[in-house]
């Protein structure tokens, strides 16, 4: 046991006969404060080559034409073809969040003995903190372009892939899941590009339109299967597979759904052509600089990279939901 002196009038709740109440807390902090999306820990992880960090797609083989390739057996004169690859770069951006601890702050609070996991509490929150700006920028990064970026910010998902024309909308009174099959279906049935998608992201209110559309139309309750650790979903049955109907809050939508006006995107994703090229490390990093005259302890986290949406023309979708 540790014996202390407390200022009960300062800390007093009550006083009087037989009875002095003083301040106590619970020693856990309730806390289910929103940290990380779904998107960024799902697609792929990989270094990035430099910057900006550039690859090679390509867009199509060799492939005659019916009146090139079919010849006369006796008379074989062949057509010179070559596969057609394009140069691809992406360059990286920098996240950056700072927390400061106050030496005489710690020091109180590790007499007290209260709250002594605060520290690595919220140097942990403030890591979780810069991932949650990653996972939004992830969707919605504000730049505009890859090869001439205007902002500090990601080109986001949304928009590269609505850059990239695949795009279609569900008017009022169409059935939701009707057509989002039917895109699927298209994207399957490419000539072009062996497309499978894998998942379709969308914000919940509009996956549970999707859920009461079914229920309604058909009686129907999905089957639900595992996108994450812990995290069960919705799957939708397609002609590329099951796909998981995965919420992500970081999509938002514009309007009231009901009122005819609310526009509620989702996307169909083919996630193994979404890379996130990391410089150095795919995690932050925590830097702790010199204790400067103040002597509070600064502790920096630092990442750096950029999100690439390959294929954005052809192996994903954009659908527009009017409700």
């Amino acid at each position: 046991m540790k014996a202390q002196f407390l200022d009960l009038h300062a800390a007093a709740d009550f006083l009087g006969p037989g009875a002095v109440e003083v301040n106590r807390y619970q020693t856990e902090i309730t806390d289910i404060v929103r940290r990380r999306g779904v998107f960024g820990q799902r697609i792929r992880q990989v270094p990035a080559t430099g910057h900006p960090s550039r690859f090679f797609e390509q867009t199509a083989i060799a492939s005659p034409t019916a009146a090139q390739g079919f010849v006369d057996p006796r008379n074989i004169v062949a057509t010179v073809g070559s596969p057609t690859r394009v140069e691809r770069s992406v360059p990286l951006k920098a996240l950056v969040s700072q927390i400061n601890y106050n030496l005489f702050d710690i020091e109180v609070g590790a007499q007290q003995s209260q709250f002594a996991f605060l520290q690595a509490k919220d140097l942990a929150d403030a890591v979780e903190g810069l991932m949650r700006t990653h996972d939004v920028a992830l969707w919605n990064g504000n730049d505009t372009s890859l090869s001439t970026p205007a902002t500090s910010q990601y080109f986001g998902a949304i928009g590269q892939i609505a850059g990239g024309g695949n795009s279609y909308t569900v008017h009022v009174g169409d059935s939701i899941v009707d057509e989002l099959k039917g895109v699927i279906a298209q994207m399957v049935a490419n000539s072009s590009y062996e497309v499978r998608p894998t998942a379709i992201y969308a914000n919940p209110v509009l996956l549970d339109l999707i859920d009461r559309e079914l229920k309604a139309a058909y009686n129907v309750v999905l089957s639900t299967t595992e996108v994450a650790g812990g995290l069960r979903v919705k799957a939708l049955s397609t002609q590329a597979g099951e796909l998981p109907l995965i919420p992500e809050w970081s999509i938002g939508y514009t309007g009231t759904p009901g009122s005819g006006t609310a526009v509620l995107p989702c996307y169909i994703v083919s996630e193994d052509m979404v890379e996130y090229h990391w410089l150095t490390d795919a995690n932050p990093r925590v830097f702790q600089l010199g204790v400067p005259g103040s002597l509070s302890s600064q502790m920096v986290v630092v990442k750096f990279g950029a999100v690439i949406v390959k294929g954005a023309s052809y192996a994903h979708y954009e659908v527009k939901v009017n409700r």
